[in-house]
């Protein structure tokens, strides 16, 4: 079977340390009148797993990212992580100044590392990400894809076993895009990190996750899950991802539907 599918009832575990990350009954709301963003947010997520988060503009996923990278707290709910996650964004944000080698090697400095250990570690995580010749020039000198693994190694340098990702290829043309899936696959492969990866594109998510799941329309709410156990290398046009991108794709029109309602 390549995926199922599970409606997700409410739940309420106690925190497990087999699990790389728990949020228990997470509900956001930024104030007392405002709307609610978040609510009864429950989930699990193993050490070196792989999990897309799919669901309309505005339902929150941003949000649920910002609160696992600890940059906001919840209204009510837990999260616990065995450590504060790395989190990447859809623009690189590189500092312009600054070569390749020098952005990586800043994160590292913010992380304590040693002057004279930064610049091969800042080498070692730009050749993981296949960027060993490109360490001295600066991000205008740098395609858009290869800005976004400058971020993807700064990431790294955070030292992190959880990277959060927030549509970090949303605005790459689709060979690009599709290049970068298999670096990443790649990437995670090779350092077992867990991710949690946000994403506006369904065939994506399909394409990327070993779990695909759909969050509501606000309040937000993980409504559904699809479990996929699909050897990688998996390509964005194989027949299984398309066809359960066609599933997902017709249970995230209907939920648009009904919030539109």
């Amino acid at each position: 079977m390549f995926a199922t599918d599970t409606d997700l009832p409410a739940r309420d575990t106690a925190v497990d340390s087999n699990f790389a990350l728990q949020i228990k009954n997470v509900t956001k709301q930024y104030s007392p009148n405002a709307p609610v963003i978040l609510e009864g947010i429950n989930l699990d997520v193993k050490p070196g797993e792989f999990v897309s988060l799919l669901g309309a503009s505005g339902c929150g996923k941003s949000t649920l990212l910002a609160l696992l990278a600890g940059l906001d707290k919840p209204t009510s709910g837990v999260i616990e992580t065995h450590n504060k996650p790395a989190l990447m964004f859809q623009e690189p944000a590189l500092l312009p100044w600054l070569t390749a080698e020098r952005n990586v090697e800043l994160a590292l400095q913010l992380q304590g590392v040693a002057k004279e250990e930064r610049k091969a570690r800042a080498n070692e995580l730009l050749t993981l990400v296949h960027l060993e010749r490109a360490v001295k020039q600066r991000p205008h000198e740098l395609s858009g894809g290869m800005r976004q693994r400058v971020a993807l190694a700064r990431a790294l340098a955070q030292n992190s076993s959880i990277l959060l990702m927030d549509e970090p290829f949303a605005a790459l043309d689709a060979v690009t895009r599709d290049i970068l899936h298999e670096e990443l696959i790649r990437v995670w492969q090779e350092t077992g990190l867990t991710v949690i990866f946000v994403t506006h594109n369904v065939r994506e998510a399909v394409r990327l996750g070993q779990r695909v799941l759909l969050m509501s329309s606000r309040p937000g709410r993980i409504i559904k899950e699809w479990s996929i156990d699909a050897p990688e290398p998996r390509r964005i046009e194989d027949e299984n991802v398309s066809r359960l991108a066609g599933v997902i794709t017709a249970e995230l029109r209907e939920e648009i539907r009904r919030h539109a309602n």
